[in-house]
């Protein structure tokens, strides 16, 4: 593509939660329009009049060339030729249904969403490609609080494909002079990243909420990347890219700061609150509690070694406390393991 394609052209973010609204904002600044799908009327109507989203990133104040629409018919109206979706990861299949016969199979699709499809373990762009007649397909992953980027303060990410013409995409559409994108072809790895650290972001609140301090801090992350990469090996990732941003980097992030919904979900409970009471009031989704479970089970059947995601499976159900679990940890067989 000539490089002020995309300065010209409508891009379509599908999502106005606090990510999605972060990522409009940076594709604004690099292309012609952009079209931000929310269901909510009322919050489109406000995002429209007011220049931003008080429900979710009331820091942003969003550049005029975003419109908020609450149709999806009328978003395929503007042709974009980028589709980022910011879904959550139970909304994404019945989404791409709804709106494939829309497409006309040159666009370029991204997905920002970190968690799989409860039902199958299938990741994000496997689902995507499953219902869109769309072949260039990848994702956006790495240490991306929504409300830091939102304050404009330096950040990155990695975008991910076997299709380089993707990646060039992305990387047009979404650098910034205080964003910087990087990129990989390891999708299978970025994705499965941003999934799992999810559930040490859980067991990180729950830490914090105990008392723990450094020490704990660092074995927990330690131990969680290795299980991540068990995992993610498992699964057909390479073990080097969690190494980067997309995996280390992410989740340094997502267990360091009670900005993460997943460090928060583990701190409340930690603090005697039930699931239900957590989630009601997060108000969000937290993709840790579906992505814990399922990948617990998941590992289980198939023997793969995964003590931390056991504990924190254990005291999502109500099965364990904090302190049993802290006990199953420290005093489990000693097993011979090349990530110490």
């Amino acid at each position: 593509m000539k490089k002020d394609f995309w300065s010209n052209v409508n891009v379509a973010v599908l999502g106005g939660g606090s990510f999605g609204t972060v990522l409009a904002n940076l594709a604004a600044q690099n292309c012609g329009s952009v079209s931000m799908y929310m269901r909510n009327e009322d919050q489109a109507r406000i995002i429209n009049s007011t220049r931003s989203n008080p429900q979710y990133s009331k820091d942003v104040i969003l550049n005029e060339k975003i419109k908020a629409i609450c149709t999806l018919e009328k978003v395929f109206e503007y042709e974009p030729k980028m589709i980022i979706f910011a879904l959550p990861s139970q909304a994404t299949r019945e989404v791409a249904r709804s709106v494939a016969h829309f497409f006309k199979g040159d666009e370029i699709i991204l997905h920002a969403t970190k968690g799989i499809e409860e039902q199958s373990l299938k990741r994000i762009s496997v689902v995507l490609g499953e219902e869109l007649p769309v072949k260039r397909i990848g994702a956006i992953s790495g240490p991306n609080l929504a409300g830091e980027i939102a304050r404009n303060e330096p950040a990155a990410t990695v975008i991910a494909s076997p299709f380089d013409d993707v990646i060039e995409a992305g990387e047009r559409v979404l650098t910034s002079a205080r964003f910087r994108v990087y990129t990989a072809h390891d999708l299978i790895g970025v994705e499965w990243g941003g999934t799992l650290k999810n559930i040490f972001a859980i067991a990180s609140g729950i830490l914090d909420s105990s008392g723990f301090g450094w020490n704990t801090r660092s074995l927990l992350l330690s131990r969680g990347l290795a299980e991540m990469v068990r995992f993610g090996q498992a699964m057909g990732a390479k073990a080097e890219t969690f190494l980067g941003l997309a995996g280390m980097g992410d989740l340094i992030a997502t267990c360091s700061s009670n900005q993460s919904r997943n460090f928060r979900v583990g701190y409340q409970l930690a603090k005697g609150a039930t699931l239900e009471q957590v989630l009601a009031d997060l108000g969000q989704v937290a993709e840790g509690v579906r992505t814990t479970r399922i990948v617990y089970e998941f590992a289980r059947e198939r023997g793969v070694e995964m003590p931390i995601t056991e504990a924190v499976y254990r005291i999502i159900q109500g099965e364990w406390t904090v302190e049993r679990g802290v006990q199953h940890l420290m005093t489990r067989p000693q097993v011979q393991d090349e990530w110490v």
